[in-house]
């Protein structure tokens, strides 16, 4: 079995922001009803952020979002999308360490006209 873990020397960790969507495993739909619910409580910016084979998702999450949910009160607007790469130590099963580079998406929206 193999084993990750972060390089973390150089990053300080964040309290999680409630602006913030972290996109994962969990269902589609969940994340699309998220985005949405954030926009209706009217939260001034939402950040959706994905890793790794989850950046697709995380695009697909913004577009449903913008194109098929939003109503004429609540039309959504991509204000700044970011990319960038996290590096990791990852261990093999025979003990060797190598370093792996994940690619970060960041992609920030808020509600049209505000």
């Amino acid at each position: 079995m193999q084993e990750t873990k972060k390089n973390t020397e150089n990053r300080v960790r964040k309290p999680m922001d409630e602006n913030v969507i972290y996109v994962g495993i969990k269902p589609f739909t969940n994340y699309v009803m998220a985005l949405i619910t954030m926009i209706a409580r009217k939260k001034k910016e939402i950040k959706v952020i994905a890793r790794g084979k989850f950046i697709s998702k995380a695009v697909d999450i913004v577009e449903v979002a913008k194109n098929r949910f939003s109503s004429e009160e609540n039309r959504i607007e991509i204000i700044n999308i970011k990319t960038d790469s996290e590096k990791f130590i990852q261990r093999g099963e025979n003990g060797r360490e190598r370093e792996i580079t994940v690619s970060v998406i960041e992609i920030t929206v808020k509600k049209k006209n505000e």
